[in-house]
């Protein structure tokens, strides 16, 4: 009789896939109270499609009746090592480990689908879905039910072996795989350092997460003006950010063994500099695509800002041009006020003059007004 199950770890292995777990499809009961309450919070904020057919991610089965089991796949990842200069001294931004190299969403579901054709070829006939981050997936919870971590205070799947810096897949099918007997135990005990160190205060007791508040949230699917009270409080990240993972015990092993990555701090001037085309081709084909050039030089405008370093104020200048998109405008004017200095007061006052949009308006005024006289 062949061993389905046996077919899937191998391939999987073979793929890449550090953790496989299986579970059997069921309605998330345990999951339900408090999926709806977070979002009739308004937690899911621009993130609509969260939102949107909420029982069919409570019960995948309601995708396609004939599924039976879901098989969760964990892809590692780099841990996060940026080069150990002063960002505010070379005006480098940081952008999340899990962004680097090619899209994941493209490579990961490749690896994905190469287990699911092995299942395929093993017994023809099978049913089967794919999916990385995805479709109406709760892809954490059903990694939970297959018993590959645990959810972590900071809301990531751990792993004791594996932290979480890892890429999760699932595989829908209509084979029977049963779970494991035992959930994978909580391993957090006592430690808070994800809670404590979080910049912005997006995480709460209760494993709560508050996407309003969070950087990752903030400088990739908020897509208008970040609240000024939070700018300060997002210091160089412009696309994601790792400290919750970077300060959790459970990465630290991941974290000794990652080579030094110079693609986390990316000279804030240069990407100032991006046209659309120079936009797509370094940055095109991965995940920051996502918050499109206009999100990237928003985000690396206020980090500008932060770094306190006169020698921003020449590429913020030129950022509050008429040919940059409002958005961007806008936030380069609050960084030049923050900013200060003559120069920066006098590229202020010549933007007033020129510019026609109400909302960026308004943010040189804020601007200048808090400028000394």
């Amino acid at each position: 009789m062949i061993n389905l199950e046996a077919i899937v770890r191998e391939t999987a292995r073979a793929q890449g896939f550090v953790l496989v777990g299986f579970a059997s499809l069921q309605r998330l009961h345990r999951r339900e109270e408090f999926f709806r309450r977070w979002l009739s919070d308004g937690r899911a904020a621009e993130m609509a499609w969260l939102a949107r057919d909420p029982h069919r991610r409570l019960d995948p089965r309601m995708l396609d009746p004939r599924l039976h089991s879901v098989i969760s796949l964990a892809f590692p990842y780099a841990a996060p090592v940026p080069p150990p200069n002063d960002w505010k001294s070379d005006l480098r931004g940081r952008i999340a480990a899990y962004a680097m190299g090619p899209d994941y969403h493209t490579t990961v579901l490749a690896h994905a689908r190469a287990v699911a054709r092995a299942l395929e070829s093993a017994r023809p006939g099978i049913v089967s879905r794919t999916y990385v981050d995805t479709g109406p997936v709760l892809e954490r919870e059903w990694a939970v039910e297959g018993r590959i971590g645990w959810f972590g205070r900071n809301t990531n799947l751990l792993n004791q072996h594996h932290g979480s810096y890892f890429f999760l897949a699932e595989i829908f099918t209509d084979v029977d795989f049963p779970s494991a007997a035992e959930p994978y135990r909580d391993h957090c005990g006592s430690c808070r350092r994800c809670l404590e160190l979080c910049p912005t205060n997006a995480l709460a007791d209760g494993y709560l997460l508050e996407p309003r508040l969070c950087i990752s949230y903030l400088t990739i699917e908020h897509r208008g003006p970040i609240p000024p009270e939070l700018r300060p409080r997002l210091g160089n990240w412009i696309f994601g950010c790792d400290i919750c993972q970077e300060v959790c015990p459970w990465n630290a092993d991941a974290a000794r063994s990652a080579p030094i990555n110079a693609d986390l701090a990316p000279d804030l001037r240069q990407l100032m500099a991006l046209d659309e085309e120079g936009f797509r081709l370094r940055y095109g084909k991965t995940a920051v695509s996502r918050t499109r050039r206009r999100g990237l030089l928003r985000n690396a405008a206020i980090a500008l800002g932060n770094s306190g370093n006169p020698n921003a104020v020449p590429v913020l200048a030129r950022a509050i041009e008429a040919e940059f998109e409002p958005i961007v405008r806008s936030h380069a004017a609050w960084a030049l006020g923050t900013l200060g200095g003559a120069h920066a007061r006098s590229t202020l006052e010549t933007a007033r003059r020129r510019e026609t949009e109400s909302f960026v308006k308004t943010e040189i005024e804020i601007a200048l007004s808090a400028l000394l006289p």
